[in-house]
């Protein structure tokens, strides 16, 4: 029987490249009008003074994370212990 997979780098159906995800789109609009509805940045304002672990949390998975260099040769990344 002869393979009849797909070669590396070819697409035989799904979303097209670039499509979102339908399911992470409709969850992130029912996020937002919920976070609008409960008070949008007085509420998150309020979350960060009474609970600001989970609210530190909450930025660290929406904002970018930061990466450093001048544009020229290789990035070293290190950390400290």
């Amino acid at each position: 029987m002869a393979g009849g997979g797909a070669k590396p780098g070819e697409r035989r159906g799904g979303r097209q490249k670039g499509t979102p995800n339908k399911i992470n789109g409709e969850l992130k609009e029912m996020i937002l009008k919920a976070l609008n509805d409960a008070g949008g940045a007085k509420y998150l304002q309020k979350q960060a003074n009474e609970t600001p672990a989970a609210f530190l949390t909450l930025l660290g998975k929406v904002l970018p994370l930061p990466i450093g260099g001048e544009g020229k040769g290789k990035l070293t990344v290190s950390w400290e212990n």
